[in-house]
């Protein structure tokens, strides 16, 4: 007699969408349940309140509700960004400062320009040194990429740090008062470069333009030749060179489109919200927003919704560590066990589990 295992798990061929995303809303659900036990058990506490806390951080107020539309936003732009270029199996992991160093070419333009050109030819030049900063910090691993085989991964990550590094010289150089560390809110009294508020709400525009961009890169990677060129490279190089696809020329186009979208979130957090630079302005989105785009399987209607559930746990999270005087470890706990849950779900949408008849089959 031959031992055999009570399962065997094997890879699903296709699940369709409404069961992936059931899946996920059992997964949600039971982690909140957990999350009850665990915060009655560790703190005493009536986890629906704690729930209700939650909730309240993220849409208590209109105010709350703005700032977690912004929020998201940001974090749904970045996930964007990135998106093309995980599709192709470019491991861009360098988001983070391909943001910073548009935020840096926005404010650096603000700064050098504010009071010598009016608005409407000082924000296009803002948008457009965003946009190619962006674009740069893109094609450089790109490039080496297509024509050394570098590691990406490492090549966009060392670039994160070059960003950091040249906003934090720049701040130095234009700190007010000297010795701060800071320089305050860019062009505050001419608000020069700074961008309409819409409807008296200044995160409006911002949420229009990812709304915007969010439906255009539907369309792209859908039904676009280059969004076919990104999708058959990330199945594999020798099929796409076989296919008449320029492989070298898809991957630094690619990451141009990364980079140049991930600019112009940093132009919109410099000229539209923030209206200033700091080194941390990003905040470590450009690492969140890799989660968003996996977690979505790269469609970019799925992102809204990871954004959402993602931006609305941080939010929350903030909030219970106030109301109830908690370490914000305790929330980072919460959160960290929602988020496994949901990344554990992916599991079994992509695999399935097959239990046999019997533990033992004869030779």
């Amino acid at each position: 007699m031959n031992k055999q295992s009570l399962f065997y798990i094997s890879k699903r061929e296709s699940l369709p969408w409404q069961k992936s995303w059931l899946i996920r809303g059992a997964a949600i659900l039971l982690a909140l349940i957990f999350c009850g036990i665990i915060t009655m058990l560790l703190t005493g506490l009536n986890p629906v309140e704690v729930f209700k806390t939650i909730y309240y951080g993220a849409f208590g107020t209109a105010r709350k509700t703005w700032v977690t539309g912004q929020n998201l936003a940001i974090l749904l732009g970045i996930s964007l960004a990135i998106t093309p270029a995980f599709k192709m199996r470019f491991w861009n992991i360098g988001a983070e400062g391909q943001v910073l160093i548009g935020c840096l070419a926005c404010a650096s333009c603000m700064i050098t320009l504010g009071g010598r050109l009016p608005n409407g030819v000082l924000i296009p030049i803002c948008l457009v040194a965003s946009l190619a900063a962006g674009a740069l910090w893109g094609f450089l691993p790109a490039f080496f990429k297509a024509h050394w085989e570098t590691n990406e991964t490492l090549f966009t990550l060392m670039m994160n740090y070059i960003a950091t590094q040249l906003a934090a010289y720049f701040i130095i150089v234009w700190e007010v008062p000297k010795g701060s560390g800071n320089i305050g809110i860019i062009n505050q009294a001419t608000e020069a470069g700074w961008l309409p508020v819409l409807g008296g709400q200044k995160y409006l525009l911002t949420i229009l333009v990812v709304a915007v961009l969010t439906g255009l890169m539907y369309i792209y990677l859908q039904y676009s030749k280059h969004g076919y060129e990104i999708s058959v490279v990330g199945e594999s190089y020798r099929t796409a060179s076989y296919a008449g696809i320029k492989v070298d020329r898809v991957i630094i186009r690619t990451m141009v489109l990364s980079g140049a979208i991930c600019g112009l979130v940093g132009f919109l957090l410099v000229s539209a919200t923030e209206h200033t630079l700091t080194t941390t302005l990003v905040g470590g989105r450009g690492f969140t927003a890799v989660m968003v785009s996996w977690l979505a399987k790269f469609n970019p209607i799925g992102m809204i919704f990871t954004s959402l559930l993602l931006v609305f746990l941080q939010r929350g999270a903030t909030e219970i560590s106030s109301v109830f005087s908690l370490n914000h470890s305790f929330a980072d706990i919460l959160t960290g066990i929602i988020l496994f849950f949901i990344i554990g779900s992916e599991f079994f949408i992509t695999y399935e589990i097959h239990f046999r008849h019997s533990g033992k089959e004869a030779k």
